[in-house]
Formats: C-alpha cells, structure tokens, sequence
C-alpha cells in the first residue's frame, strides 16, 4: 500500500451479521444487523431510512465468499485494511466465527488488526441500559494472560496490521479497565516472549495528557461527539441549558419524543478545524444514524453525503501527510455498521459514493 496510498487508511469492520445464540435469546431467533436495518423508518421530516445495501446484498459473515468480495471491494477503492470489533468477557468470546474463518483459512489476503470492545452488553438500544445481556469483566493477570494467548495465532499472522514492526491492537475503553497500565505490561511482556517486537496501543476515549497513565501509545476519536461538543454555542442552546442544563437539541429531542438532530455540513465544518498532536490518529466519519436500533432515542447526523465526507477525510489525510508513513493512520468509522448508519458499503442512496471518494483522494498517483 506505501506507494499507492497517501495515508493508511484503516476501517472499523462490525462481524455483527451472523446469527449467535446470545442475540436469539435476547432478540429473537436468526438476529443479526439487518433484523434492525430493514425495520428502519423515516423519524422527521427529510429523514432518509432506510438504507439497504445494494453491490454486497444482505450478506452472513459466515460465508467466505462474502469475506473476500468485501476485502476486494475495500482494497479496490484504497482502504488498506479492517479492524475487526473484538469481543472478550473474561475468557468468553462473541461475535467471534468471522475473525476466527479468516485467520484460520487465511483468507482473505487482506490486512487486519483487532480492536477490544471491552463494553457490556445491555438493552441500551431500546431504552433499558439495566438489562444486562453480557457484562464486562476484569479478573486480573490472568485473564489478561488467556486474552492474549488466544490471539496469539491472529497477532502472528503476517497480514496483522502493523506499526513500526508492532501489531496495533486497539482498546475501546481504557478508562474501565481497573490498571490498563497493568494489562498494556502484560501484553508486552508476554508479547517479547513470544517473539514479537511489542504492541502499539491505541486507546480510544482519552487524550494526550492520559496516554502515559494508561500506557498507551496513541489516541483516536470513536464517534462524532467531540466535535458535537466543539460546536459554536448558538443564543438558544445557551439560554436553555442555563436553565434545563440540556442543550436546545436535547430538549427537543426530549420534549418532541425525537432524536437528537445535527447538520452533517455543520459537523464538518468542526472537523476541519481539527488539529491532531503526532499521538492522535484522525477519523473519518462518512454518516451516523443508529435510528434502526434506537428509534426516537437516536443520534443523527443529518443529510450526510460523500462529497461532504469528502472534505472531512482530506482534512484527515492531510493532517498525518508529514508523518513516516508507519504513522500516517486515519481510522474510518466504519466500514459497515449498518444499523448504526454508519458504513462505506455501497447501498441505495448513494451506491458507491463514500467508496470512490476514498479512492480519489487517497491515491498517490
């Protein structure tokens, strides 16, 4: 990828589309991704749902076929590789066939790395953030021990992502972990014994000034809500929080009984502003709609469009374009997490918008 390729350019890939008998239970037999993506409907007025896919169809990750036509696509339009959302409960794994088919097939010949979503599991998308469908554990050392191990074959693999010969390994939440500065030492001493150079973390959630406390070597961006947050205060918004202490969205969206509603142009415009310090990977973030899980609860980013993303993903390119180029990473966010209305793939509206936008300006010749 270095000579055809201004940035690497990493995409969130979601193995959600295969059915596990944690989410029957919970949801109903045969769950996956679509069962919410095809229940979409249109919330406000102008509000596009649903988005259905169009090159790739309603696929199942169990199939190789589809593993391998995503990874084609992918590597065609200039994304370099996939990190793969990891689930890992305390010696328990989720979600798990995908990754698992492609490091023990070895297909498809495309890059990945791993990224711990060391969340739990809750009905938070329909309201009940009590319910607890699969809680996140810490028992110490040696479940650190076993996690590691049983990546091992994957960390060894030769299409492991890579950053200055260390496989990147990303953790979702490092705030959670009790001593995430314990788990980084585990990982890296286990990781030397076992013949490879270390890790490079990457923490999600945290800043610069906390890299150090966590151990951690760099920082990313998971949503949009940063830059919601650095959004210029408008009259009403202060008006209404000096007295509800919400933002004018949140009041409507909770007086309105609709979701919280933010203009994708505005959004962008925050992000060209942006300035990364060298330990903080950008993001690119094409869209965002998890209405098909949350209904009315949801957080949209409204009139999304590739050549808006456009603008954001040079913005991102640029700003690592003086790093060597192990460390010219710009994540995406994502390749396909179609219910939360955030992907690349191609699909109706915009068929493969998003994709040829990547490629024009990620190119080198």
């Amino acid at each position: 990828m270095k000579e055809k390729t201004k940035a690497r350019l990493i995409a969130y890939y979601l193995p959600q589309f295969h059915p596990i008998p944690e989410n029957d239970e919970q949801w109903g037999k045969g769950f996956t991704e679509w069962t919410n993506v095809t229940k979409a409907k249109p919330l406000f007025k102008d509000h596009h749902q649903p988005f259905l896919p169009t090159d790739l169809g309603y696929y199942d990750l169990r199939m190789p076929e589809v593993r391998k036509a995503q990874a084609d696509m992918a590597r065609e339009y200039g994304v370099e590789g996939f990190c793969y959302w990891h689930y890992w409960f305390a010696g328990k794994r989720l979600l798990e066939t995908p990754f698992n088919e492609v490091v023990k097939s070895k297909e498809p010949d495309f890059p990945f790395c791993l990224c711990w979503a060391n969340h739990s599991w809750t009905a938070i998308w329909v309201g009940d953030n009590k319910k607890m469908i699969m809680e996140q554990t810490y028992p110490g050392v040696e479940d650190y021990t076993n996690h590691f191990y049983e990546l091992l074959p994957a960390f060894r693999d030769s299409r492991y992502i890579r950053v200055d010969g260390k496989p990147m390994f990303l953790v979702y939440s490092p705030k959670t972990i009790p001593d995430c500065k314990e788990f980084v030492k585990v990982w890296q001493d286990l990781a030397k014994k076992e013949g490879l150079e270390g890790f490079h973390f990457v923490g999600m959630g945290i800043n610069e000034n906390e890299l150090a406390t966590f151990g951690l070597d760099c920082f990313t961006a998971h949503s949009p809500h940063p830059l919601i947050f650095r959004m210029p205060i408008k009259l009403k918004d202060k008006i209404t929080y000096r007295i509800f202490k919400k933002s004018y969205v949140e009041l409507k969206a909770h007086f309105l009984k609709k979701p919280r509603v933010y203009n994708y142009a505005e959004v962008v415009k925050v992000a060209e502003k942006q300035k990364y310090g060298d330990s903080e990977y950008p993001v690119a973030i094409p869209n965002w709609d998890h209405s098909p899980r949350s209904g009315k609860r949801a957080f949209v980013l409204f009139n999304s469009n590739p050549f808006l993303f456009g603008k954001m993903l040079k913005h991102c390119i640029d700003a690592v374009s003086k790093r060597p180029y192990q460390q010219k990473i710009v994540f995406l966010k994502a390749w396909n997490e179609w219910a939360e209305g955030n992907f690349l793939e191609p699909e109706t509206k915009f068929g493969i918008g998003y994709l040829e936008v990547i490629k024009e300006l990620n190119s080198s010749k």
